[in-house]
C-alpha cells in the first residue's frame, strides 16, 4: 500500500515540476496577493475629502478647522460659503463629509456650555462613514479637552472641576494597527484558495484527460489514490503557508509571538480540511470549467462566514450555527491567536478538534463520493 501511495506521490511531484506555469502559480501569485491584500485590507482610512462651512469666523472655530486640516485622516478639499455649496459637493460625490460650524460656537465655549458642531456625511458607503465619524469624534473630543484645560489653567479660583480621564491600554496590538489583524487572515484565505484549487483541478484534469481510468485499472485502491494525491498538495500547502507567512512577518512587520509547533499543528489540520474539500469538489465536477465554478460557489461563502472581515457575533443566529461547518473560521482564530497573543495548545485545542472533525468528515465523504463517481 505504501509503495503504491509513494508512486502516486512521486508522480504528482514530477508533474508539478514539469509544469512551468504551475510552478509560477505556486510562488508568484501568492506573494503578489499577500502584498496587495496586506496593503488593501485595513479598517483605517486616510485623506478623506471634506468640506468646511464656518459661520462663526472666530479663533476657536479656525483652530478646530486646523485640527482637521493637519490630520492625516482628512484632506480639506473645499471651504464652503453657504449651505447649498455643502449640499452640492456631497450630492455630486466630490466630498463624502462636511463640517458645519454655526455662529455662536466660540461664545458657547466661553460660557462653558455645549457648543455643537454639525457633521454632514454621505452614508452611501456606511463603513467609510462610520469610520470617518469616529475620527471626527476623536478630533473634536481632543479639541474640547484641550480647550477645557486652557480655560482651567486661566481660572484664579482654587476650585477645579472633577473630570474622568480615559487611559486606554490595548493589549497584543498597542498601536491598534489593523494590518496586524488582517495579514494573518490573508495568509489563511490565500492558503485555502490555493490548496482547494490545486487539489480539485488535479483530479478533474486526470478525469478530463482520461488518465484517471488508466490509473484505476491498476491494482491501486481508491483510498490509496486519494492519499497519493493529497500528500503532495499537503506539503505544497505547508510551503505556501511558510512563504506568505514569512512575507507578512518580514514585509509588514507583523509580530509572531506564539509557538511555531502549535501553528504547524493548526495549519496541518486546516490543510486537511482544504484538501478534503478540494477532493469533494473534484468528485462532483467532470471538467475544469465546472471545478472553477464550484470553487467560486464554495469558497466565497467560506470567506464571508469565516469572520475574516465580518464579525460572526453580528450575524443571525442561524448563520452563526452554519459557521461551525467552516474550517476557515477556526483556523483564523488559531493563526491570529498564535501570531499576536502567543496562545498555546491548552486554549486552542477546541478549534483544533473542530478542524480535525471537519477534515475527517470531509475526507470520508470525499472517498465515498470518489468511489461512487468511479462506479
Amino acid at each position: 500500500m505504501f509503495e503504491r501511495i509513494a508512486h502516486i506521490t512521486v508522480k504528482e511531484f514530477i508533474q508539478l515540476w514539469r509544469d512551468k506555469w504551475g510552478r509560477f502559480r505556486l510562488i508568484v501569485p501568492p506573494l503578489l496577493q499577500m502584498l496587495v491584500f496586506g496593503y488593501a485590507a485595513t479598517f483605517e482610512i486616510y485623506n478623506v475629502q471634506m468640506a468646511v462651512l464656518d459661520f462663526d469666523h472666530t479663533q476657536e472655530s479656525r483652530e478646530l478647522v486646523s485640527r482637521f486640516a493637519f490630520s492625516p485622516y482628512f484632506h480639506l478639499q473645499r471651504i464652503a460659503g453657504r449651505d447649498s455649496t455643502v449640499a452640492d459637493t456631497i450630492e455630486s460625490g466630490e466630498v463624502p463629509l462636511a463640517l458645519v460650524i454655526h455662529a455662536g460656537f466660540a461664545k458657547a465655549l466661553t460660557k462653558g456650555g455645549s457648543a455643537p458642531v454639525e457633521v454632514v456625511v454621505d452614508g452611501t458607503n456606511s463603513n467609510t462613514a462610520l469610520v470617518a465619524l469616529g475620527y471626527v469624534g476623536a478630533i473634536t473630543s481632543q479639541f474640547s479637552a484641550d480647550y477645557a484645560a486652557k480655560t482651567s489653567a486661566r481660572e484664579t479660583s482654587s476650585a477645579r472641576a472633577v473630570t474622568v480621564s480615559l487611559e486606554p491600554r490595548p493589549w497584543f496590538n498597542p498601536d491598534l494597527n489593523s494590518r496586524w489583524f488582517f495579514v494573518p487572515g490573508v495568509i489563511a484565505t490565500i492558503t485555502i484558495v490555493m490548496v482547494v484549487n490545486l487539489c480539485a483541478f488535479a483530479v478533474v484534469r486526470e478525469r478530463e484527460m482520461g488518465t484517471l481510468e488508466q490509473i484505476m485499472v491498476t491494482p491501486i485502491r481508491s483510498s490509496e489514490f486519494i492519499l497519493g494525491k493529497t500528500v503532495p498538495f499537503f506539503l505544497v500547502g505547508l510551503g505556501i503557508v511558510a512563504l506568505i507567512a514569512g512575507t507578512g512577518i518580514v514585509w509588514f512587520d507583523v509580530p509572531f509571538t506564539g509557538n511555531p509547533f502549535v501553528l504547524l499543528l493548526g495549519t496541518a489540520l486546516f490543510l486537511l480540511c482544504a484538501l478534503a474539500l478540494g477532493l469533494l469538489i473534484s468528485t462532483v465536477c467532470r471538467t475544469q470549467q465546472q471545478a472553477f465554478a464550484a470553487n467560486f460557489l464554495v469558497l466565497n461563502p467560506l470567506y464571508i462566514l469565516s469572520g475574516f472581515a465580518f464579525p460572526i457575533s453580528s450575524m443571525p443566529m442561524a448563520l452563526q450555527w452554519i459557521t461551525a461547518l467552516d474550517p476557515l473560521r477556526f483556523y483564523l482564530v488559531v493563526i491570529r491567536a498564535t501570531f499576536l497573543k502567543g496562545v498555546g495548545l491548552a486554549d486552542l485545542w477546541p478549534y483544533m478538534a473542530s478542524m480535525a472533525v471537519l477534515g475527517a468528515a470531509l475526507l470520508a465523504l470525499s472517498v465515498l463520493r470518489f468511489r461512487k463517481s468511479l462506479d
